[in-house]
């Protein structure tokens, strides 16, 4: 039997990723209002630009653009959670699980990328 591994909780890419792909899942099952079309394109935008972004910080060519791309990073994490706050799930019990497990996963990479910019510094 092969053991499939689970990424690790400190690989910041994957986990990016993962809560990029997890939003992505999570926009698919909102109910179609106007307001969630809207909000959900941007938190699908903002989600996937933090996973984008700290890929680009892991390439930088100096310290100052490694700095401006993990600020991004927390800038777009930071607009995820008003994103996922937005999204109109009343009375959907499994869609109001799902967002209770996003919204403080966004909040954590928020300030593990603000830790990295104030060490970077």
């Amino acid at each position: 039997m092969i053991e499939i591994q689970k990424p690790r909780r400190f690989d910041l890419e994957e986990r990016t990723f993962q809560f990029a792909e997890n939003c992505k899942y999570f926009v698919g099952k909102l109910p179609r209002t106007i307001a969630n079309i809207e909000y959900g394109k941007q938190l699908v935008r903002s989600s996937s630009s933090q996973a984008a972004n700290y890929i680009e910080a892991n390439e930088s060519l100096s310290r100052k653009d490694f700095a401006h791309r993990i600020m991004i990073c927390r800038k777009e994490s930071k607009e995820s959670r008003l994103w996922l706050r937005l999204c109109d799930i009343t009375n959907n019990k499994e869609l109001q699980k799902e967002q209770q497990k996003l919204i403080p996963e966004s909040v954590e990479l928020t300030k593990i990328f603000g830790s990295i910019l104030e060490k970077s510094k």
